[in-house]
C-alpha cells in the first residue's frame, strides 16, 4: 500500500513587531555619539565664534563665558547654528546605530532620535527655564526622531552602495 505525503498546512502569518530584530547596544552607542558630538560641537563652536578674542588672554572668566553663551542664543545666526549642530549630531547617532545594528538601520536611527528626545525632555523639565526660545525647542523636538532615522538610511544607504560595488 503507498503512502501518500502529508502535507500541513502553513502556520498563520504572524506580524511582524515594531520592536523585532532592535538591538539595544547600537542604539545606546548613537545616543551617546549624538549627545557628546552635539556639546563638544556646540562648545566649540561657542569658543571659536563667540569668545575668540577672550580665549587669547588664556582661560576665560565664567561672566565672559556667560556673556558670550548670552550672546549666541540671541543672535538668529546662533541658533540656527546651534539647530543645525544639535540635527547633525541626532543624524550622526542614527549613522552610528545603523551601521552597528547592520539590519533595521531606519528603525535604529528612529530609536535613537526617540532616546535624544527623551534626553531633552528629562534636561528641560530639571525646573529651569530654557534660555532659548519657545518655537526653538518645539522645532528641534519635532525633528529629533526624523533625524535619526535619516542617519539610519543614510547607513541604509551605504550598505547598499557597498553590496552593489561588490
Amino acid at each position: 500500500m503507498e503512502q501518500s505525503p502529508q502535507h500541513s498546512a502553513p502556520g498563520p502569518i504572524q506580524p511582524k513587531g515594531f520592536f523585532t530584530g532592535v538591538k539595544i547596544r547600537p542604539i545606546i552607542a548613537g545616543a551617546v555619539v549624538d549627545y557628546i558630538g552635539t556639546y563638544v560641537a556646540m562648545i566649540l563652536y561657542l569658543a571659536f565664534f563667540f569668545m575668540g578674542d577672550a580665549m587669547k588672554g588664556g582661560a576665560p572668566s565664567e561672566e565672559t563665558v556667560e556673556k558670550a553663551f548670552q550672546q549666541m542664543i540671541s543672535s538668529p545666526e546662533g541658533l540656527i547654528t546651534l539647530f543645525l549642530i544639535g540635527v547633525l549630531g541626532t543624524v550622526l547617532g542614527g549613522y552610528v546605530a545603523g551601521r552597528l545594528a547592520g539590519s533595521e538601520e531606519v528603525k535604529h536611527g528612529a530609536l535613537v532620535g526617540a532616546v535624544s528626545l527623551a534626553v531633552g525632555l528629562i534636561q528641560s523639565s530639571s525646573g529651569a527655564r530654557s534660555p532659548v526660545p519657545e518655537w526653538y525647542e518645539l522645532l528641534g523636538y519635532a525633528l529629533t526622531i526624523p533625524a535619526g532615522a535619516l542617519g539610519g538610511s543614510l547607513a541604509e544607504g551605504r550598505k547598499k552602495l557597498s553590496s552593489i560595488s561588490s
